[in-house]
């Protein structure tokens, strides 16, 4: 059976799994798992008990949550194209290390305009949420940028699932407009080239619920409630 991935909806950073599984060309499915409402049901807990996205169950039946693990287990798949490295190896330290800054510094930054956003309503708490949230991913931008520098990619020469993570996370700036991308001209530069990707374009369709065209292994969407039914699930 080929791999299933849960990815929220919309705009989960489950968006970077879905480009990296693409990038990898293996068969694999998708399952849409609708935020805030079908992720924090009982029926998703059993497959991730802290209710959030992604979560990835393998082809032999191993239930993967957290998109540093996901993205790690494709990488590992997908040595022979440059996705990911040998464990052991400096290019595979890197890499975590990019995964790393990603997860929690980048990520991290826009925690604070969602809760904004989604809970804090209008007032001083609102205000203050706003300030502190955009001088962090003002932050996270600059150190990004210029770690990235003049390369074409986040390690290099060549694209690696952190690009991929990256692009999952840097389209949240649509939302909340805390910078002008236009400002970090390096990082501009390679949100454009992600943009224009297959796989990139792909996932924007796959959420938006548009006709997609895969370039990779895609095998077609599975409802939430018939996986349930999987016999992987049983055990």
């Amino acid at each position: 059976m080929s791999p299933i991935l849960f990815y929220g909806v919309p705009s989960g950073c489950s968006f970077g799994s879905i480009v990296a599984l693409e990038w990898l060309g293996a068969p694999y499915r998708l399952s849409r798992i609708e935020m805030p409402e079908v992720v924090t049901g009982d029926a998703y807990r059993r497959l991730n008990p802290v209710a959030e996205t992604p979560t990835l169950l393998t082809a032999d039946g191993a239930l993967i949550s957290e998109s540093m693990a996901i993205l790690n287990h494709i990488g590992a798949r997908g040595i022979d194209r440059g996705l990911g490295f040998a464990q052991g190896t400096p290019e595979f330290d890197r890499l975590n290390q990019m995964l790393a800054f990603l997860n929690t510094s980048f990520f991290g930054a826009y925690a604070p305009l969602w809760y904004a956003l989604e809970h804090a309503g209008e007032g001083e708490g609102r205000r203050v949420l706003g300030e502190y949230g955009r001088a962090q991913v003002r932050k996270a931008h600059e150190d990004l940028s210029a770690m990235l520098g003049d390369q074409p990619w986040l390690l290099g020469a060549q694209r690696t699932l952190a690009d991929a993570y990256f692009i999952g996370i840097a389209r949240w700036n649509e939302y909340h407009q805390a910078v002008d991308r236009r400002d970090y001209p390096n990082l501009q530069r390679l949100f454009d080239t992600l943009e224009a990707d297959p796989a990139v374009i792909f996932a924007h369709a796959i959420e938006a619920q548009r006709t997609a065209v895969s370039a990779g292994g895609f095998a077609g969407e599975v409802a939430f409630d018939q996986v349930l039914a999987d016999p992987r699930l049983a055990a």
